[in-house]
């Protein structure tokens, strides 16, 4: 009996200290206030174009401001995606969409930092707006030579690799960046609603068109572009996720009940009955899900049930011990999809995570998995614990996010971070002599605050080498959720 008794009392006490846990942290409100300024913060070292007076990341300059002049359009400005000076049309977009969907559900908790997200959304979107108008039954999707680009390490400022123009069109179609970039305008269209209607009519009316030709011209942009989007941003998953994603979007925007008609007529043939388990640049199918489950959640939309079960089964499959888990997590707790930039599954992740439970939390719904359920409250504790390993609450008490706490990383896999600025050293810095700094020892010169980078590998072990771009290089595409989920947990005051 006195076991019994003992074995009851653990119990209990081992789960009083799990709660704990959850509530207690080693970062508080103004820790993740201070990421989140930084996040955003880093967008402003991956612009290309004239930077604004206000710009805040001094050591950057002017940059590409010839770009599409040689094609007669203006493609000047847009974000260079990682750590090299391409303008890729797919990632790019994925990210500006990203950006707005952050601030359409977390803005309300974003206070003094709001309109440092909207000014860099709204980067995002003038950029493609000039690629999507400039040229009738076109999109421009690409500035730069990847391949030419590679060859070289230079900083922005001095660029003289080819900058080629990539379009998709009838002739050559790419409906999933099309698609992408009209879900991006859509989104963007509700961020602007209130401050900028004009802008705002102006995104949504180019989102629509832009959808229209991906839907009618269907094809996917990898055929088209073979040797210079592969394998860089090859669209693995097609391009009928980007087509469901994209009406999604516009249907959320416009309230156009043609959009609605289009999900219900096309879904089950782009993805809808399907379950994925990742979402990124490439694969949109776990966020559609989501994003259509809140109509059923709110307004019981009964064709939207089915999104609503497979967002359950998405998330069923994070949760070790539900029926449908079949995620991996390293030794400290970080969800492991791949090799290579892994934080930026970790990212999407948590804001899906957060964004479904705010979605079951306003409707007092659980995520049914199987015989048991989970909570929003659930939801919740698994992101923060994303979250806070990014942060450095992790094996190695390395923050992942550059600029973030007291251990970062020193050696990014970025030109413009790790060349001398223009700056410090003025004079040209050619294509072949800026090799020396990729293999230096010495820490970046130039620190891309805000910066979150490719991370752990399974064993949560890091090399912190500027070479291994693998694990060292970042992307506007790893941030972009990545504000969202800060902007969620910088809100949360009272929990700390």
């Amino acid at each position: 009996m006195a076991v019994a008794i003992f074995s009851l009392t653990m119990q209990i006490l081992c789960l009083t200290l799990f709660s704990l846990t959850l509530l207690c942290t080693a970062f508080t409100y103004r820790d993740y206030s201070d990421a989140l300024e930084k996040s955003i913060l880093f967008f402003e070292g991956q612009r290309s174009g004239r930077l604004p007076p206000n710009q805040r990341l001094k050591w950057r300059g002017n940059s590409g401001l010839s770009d599409g002049a040689s094609y007669h359009v203006d493609l000047v400005g847009g974000y260079y995606d990682a750590g090299d000076n391409v303008k890729f049309g797919l990632p790019m977009a994925f990210t500006t969409t990203m950006l707005a969907w952050s601030v359409i559900e977390f803005g309300s908790s974003m206070q003094n930092q709001i309109e440092n997200a909207k000014d860099a959304l709204r980067w995002g979107t003038d950029y493609l707006l000039k690629a999507a108008t400039a040229t009738p039954g076109t999109l421009y999707v690409q500035v730069g030579d990847p391949n030419m680009d590679h060859k070289c390490w230079e900083r922005p400022e001095d660029m003289d690799t080819p900058r080629n123009v990539y379009k998709v069109s009838t002739q050559n179609p790419g409906s999933d960046v099309a698609a992408e970039t009209a879900a991006a305008l859509a989104a963007a269209s509700i961020v602007f609603k209130e401050s900028d209607p004009s802008y705002s009519a102006k995104l949504v009316q180019t989102a629509k068109k832009v959808f229209d030709f991906a839907d009618r011209n269907r094809g996917s942009y990898s055929d088209s572009l073979n040797s210079v989007v592969c394998p860089f941003y090859c669209s693995y998953s097609g391009y009928q996720d980007e087509l469901l994603w994209g009406a999604s979007w516009i249907h959320r925007a416009s309230q156009d009940n043609s959009y609605l008609s289009y999900i219900q007529s096309n879904g089950h043939t782009m993805g809808s009955d399907n379950d994925d388990y990742s979402f990124s640049w490439d694969d949109k199918r776990a966020g559609t899900k989501v994003l259509l489950s809140k109509d059923f959640l709110e307004k019981s939309t009964a064709e939207f049930q089915s999104y609503k079960s497979h967002s359950d089964n998405y998330i069923c499959s994070l949760f070790p011990g539900t029926s449908g888990f079949q995620a991996q997590y390293t030794p400290g707790g970080l969800l492991f999809k791949a090799s290579e930039s892994n934080l930026q599954y970790v990212t999407t992740t948590s804001f899906l995570l957060l964004t479904y439970a705010k979605y079951l939390s306003a409707n007092g719904g659980v995520a049914t998995c199987g015989t048991s359920t989970v909570t929003a409250e659930g939801l919740i504790a698994q992101a923060k614990k994303q979250v806070d390993y990014i942060l450095g609450d992790n094996p190695a008490k390395m923050s992942y996010m550059v600029g973030f706490g007291e251990r970062y990383p020193q050696h990014v896999h970025h030109r413009g971070s790790s060349v001398p600025s223009i700056q410090a050293h003025p004079d040209r810095i050619t294509c072949s002599n800026g090799f020396q700094y990729l293999y230096s020892s010495s820490p970046n010169p130039n620190v891309l605050v805000g910066a979150v980078i490719g991370g752990p590998d399974s064993k949560d072990n890091f090399a912190d080498d500027r070479n291994n771009y693998q694990q060292s290089e970042p992307a506007t595409y790893i941030n972009a959720p990545f504000v969202g989920a800060l902007a969620f947990f910088s809100g949360k005051a009272t929990t700390n």
